[in-house]
């Protein structure tokens, strides 16, 4: 990939750490790479090397500062440089377990697995199995630091087959034992985690600034599903099943720190990395809000929008099959009119939490073996829409329908707009929320067109259309900026 070489010098030698997780920097004669910002002495420009991820700066044989913890920076945004492919890809490693094959994620993208290779190499500077490895071993190493859990718990919630081959990776990356890099990490002075629940297993979420959280904590509490959700002021809690068990993740922010706290009531099991995923997913934390900020106010009619929320993300969903449900039951009704209908669907067809309520929280989102076939007749929902639901359900039941958007958004929406009752809006604006894809645009949008009216601006859908192409790739941006802007958040979609 190329970087900018002045552009990453300046950041370095400023010390600029809006910059970090964007790119690394290694240092030829120590041999370790870092972040911007970092508090080291300053490395020599000949000596400094740039790299836009940590894989790669690892596979050219550069080992991780101790004092910065790159590894802990934001990720890096997957559309930064790369080709639409790269960054479909890197998305579903970001996105998946770590463990799918080159070979199985070259198919879901549609291209061999050599091509793939050649455009990572190009791209990324290092192979996709080693954007898989490191990804593994940082979180690893962020349980080290900021949970008590046992090394054996450690590797196996990380993604590792065994303990063996955790210690190996450990030492071969961090040039130390799993049992010193705790040590170690314990005599670094950090804030404390405050947890939702003490009992609770905790981690940080690192983000970049500046972050809107009212506005995205506003967005969730306005659709937040009684029973599955619950939102109290800067803390989203939700009901969450994992490998067959069932319990309350949270995600709080504290003021003034560039950080968000989950706080997850289910022991960690090897799908724990999917889960700090999907929470990451739900408050867009790896956006990078001035590169963001950037191409959307260059348009008069959002720089003024840009300016009054900065910071401001796209709220995400925890798992796309609900959210899916939830915006049809959204089809061309208000926020508490499709909220309504959800809390109907949920009282007949959810699933209630094992050992009762938590904090109000007391079911679980029906799932699609549930919706496949249920009656939807005698909850109030609009025939069209039960049996775009119930269709929905069993091909996603059955295998035959995929709800992923690897392959990019147009082969999405088409797929899913082959299923009757859901249309382009609906598919736009699943990929919006459900998979955070940042150019996702509903253009028929009612919150839209009464935004732009608003403005006196054309909101015809061939005008907004016309206009968008401008705010490529961050339409989704875009949208939530326009959403905001209305005076009242009567005509927007759940």
């Amino acid at each position: 990939m190329d970087l900018e070489n002045a552009a990453c010098v300046k950041a370095i030698l400023s010390r600029d750490g809006r910059f970090a997780g964007k790119f690394f920097v290694g240092v030829v004669t120590t041999r370790v790479y870092c972040r911007p910002g970092c508090p080291a002495p300053l490395p020599k420009v000949r000596n400094m090397r740039f790299y836009a991820y940590a894989a790669a700066a690892e596979d050219a044989g550069f080992r991780p500062c101790r004092r910065c913890r790159p590894e802990t920076a934001p990720g890096s945004p997957v559309w930064n440089g790369t080709s639409a492919t790269v960054s479909r890809a890197l998305k579903r490693i970001f996105d998946g377990d770590g463990h799918e094959s080159v070979e199985v994620l070259a198919e879901r993208l549609g291209l061999g697995s050599r091509q793939l290779r050649r455009l990572f190499a190009e791209h990324v500077g290092a192979s996709p199995a080693s954007l898989q490895r490191t990804h593994r071993v940082h979180f690893a190493r962020r349980l080290l630091d900021e949970t008590s859990l046992p090394a054996a718990d450690v590797a196996f919630a990380s993604g590792f087959e065994s303990v063996r081959r955790f210690n190996d990776a450990i030492r071969a990356t961090f040039d130390r034992t799993p049992t010193a890099l705790r040590k170690t990490s314990r005599g670094v002075a950090r804030p404390a985690v405050k947890r939702a629940d003490e009992k609770a297993l905790a981690l940080r979420l690192p983000l970049r600034f500046p972050f809107d959280a009212t506005s995205l904590f506003s967005f969730l509490e306005e659709r937040a599903l009684p029973g599955v959700e619950a939102v109290r002021g800067h803390a989203y809690s939700r009901t969450i099943e994992s490998l067959g068990s069932a319990g309350v993740l949270t995600v709080s922010k504290n003021a003034n720190e560039d950080f968000l706290v989950l706080s997850l009531s289910l022991p960690p099991g090897p799908d724990l990395l999917d889960i700090v995923r999907r929470a990451g997913r739900v408050f867009d934390v790896d956006a990078d809000p001035l590169a963001i900020a950037e191409v959307l106010g260059r348009d008069p009619l959002l720089a003024p929008l840009v300016a009054a929320r900065p910071g401001l993300r796209v709220p995400g969903a925890w798992d796309p099959f609900e959210l899916s449900v939830r915006a049809i039951l959204g089809q061309q009704v208000s926020v508490r009119g499709a909220r309504t209908l959800a809390g109907r669907l949920l009282a007949a067809f959810g699933r209630p939490l094992p050992g009762g309520s938590t904090d109000g929280l007391t079911h679980l989102f029906p799932s699609p073996a549930a919706l496949a076939k249920a009656d939807l007749s005698g909850i109030g929902i609009p025939k069209t829409r039960a049996a775009a639901i119930r269709t929905l359900a069993a091909a996603v039941h059955t295998g035959r329908f995929e709800l992923t958007a690897a392959r990019g958004l147009e082969d999405f929406e088409t797929r899913l707009c082959a299923l009757p009752g859901i249309g382009p809006w609906t598919a736009q604006y699943v990929a919006l929320r459900a998979f955070g894809e940042p150019d996702a645009f509903p253009a028929g949008d009612l919150g839209l067109r009464r935004a732009l009216e608003a403005a006196r601006v054309p909101a015809n859908a061939a005008a907004l259309r016309e206009r968008s192409l401008s705010w490529s790739p961050f339409r989704a941006y875009a949208t939530l900026h326009l959403w905001s802007s209305l005076a009242a958040n009567a005509g927007k979609k759940d």
